[in-house]
């Protein structure tokens, strides 16, 4: 199966016009988006039309964010949404700590909207890909282009949803097979370049295709780090080449 950009849909909720503007303004590039002043008419519009991800300030007129979030929980089912609640680090501390169950995260206002979408994207890159997986045929193979999702989003987002796969990329007339276990890559091999090496090898790769083969298995053992440590070496030594170059 082919995936496709913008297959999420995102909802926001804020009574304050100027944070409503910048939030669709931050996540208008990752997603469908839907946007409202009033938690009651988002209600409305989220039983209707669910989102995958809802975005709420949490202190806002008849409906607060949380109360929105247990109506939209028990209408819509408790994992068919995912949640981000804006709040003053007051209000986090003092009363929406133990609530922790109930949001993917919590965003202390004021807030960095560049911080929120990148936030919100590995939420949306994890939920994309669990709709894919189970849209998949019978081969239970996803395929597509390293310009719709990049190799570290991807990455992410198979270690945060704890998959077990084959992924492959070809740039070129290259490639690379990484094997998950649980989240964690535990093989990976490029041309004659194994293990660790391989990762940091095509981490940069800005152009060709990924798969995704969620029957692919390997019992060889390559890689030294958690695929969170190989992302953190993989990002410092992008970094480190760019600064070389520049």
């Amino acid at each position: 199966m082919n995936v496709t950009k913008n297959a999420t849909k995102v909802l926001l909720v804020d009574d304050n016009p100027y944070v409503l503007e910048l939030l669709r303004q931050g996540m208008e590039p990752l997603a469908e988006v839907a946007a409202f002043r009033n938690a009651t008419d988002a209600l409305a519009h989220c039983l209707e039309n669910p989102p995958d991800l809802l975005i709420c300030d949490y202190r806002m007129p008849e409906l607060d964010g949380i109360q929105l979030i247990q109506k939209v929980k028990g209408k819509a089912g408790p994992d068919a949404v995912r949640f981000i609640v804006l709040a003053a680090k007051a209000d986090i501390d003092e009363k929406l700590r133990p609530l922790t169950d109930l949001v993917e995260e919590f965003v202390v206002k004021p807030f960095f909207v560049q911080d929120l979408a990148d936030r919100a994207k590995k939420i949306l890159d994890r939920i994309y890909l669990e709709k894919m997986q189970k849209q998949i045929p019978a081969e239970g193979v996803i395929r597509g282009r390293l310009s719709e999702m990049n190799i570290i989003d991807l990455l992410q987002s198979l270690e945060l949803g704890q998959k077990t796969c084959l992924l492959t990329f070809t740039q070129g007339g290259e490639s690379c097979q990484m094997f998950f276990l649980d989240g964690q890559i535990h093989h990976a091999e490029s041309g004659a370049v194994t293990g660790d090496q391989a990762v940091y090898r095509v981490a940069g790769w800005a152009d060709g295709t990924f798969q995704i083969d969620f029957n692919g298995r390997s019992d060889q053992r390559t890689t030294t780090q958690t695929t969170q440590g190989l992302l953190m070496e993989a990002l410092r030594l992008l970094d480190e080449s760019k600064r070389d170059a520049g």
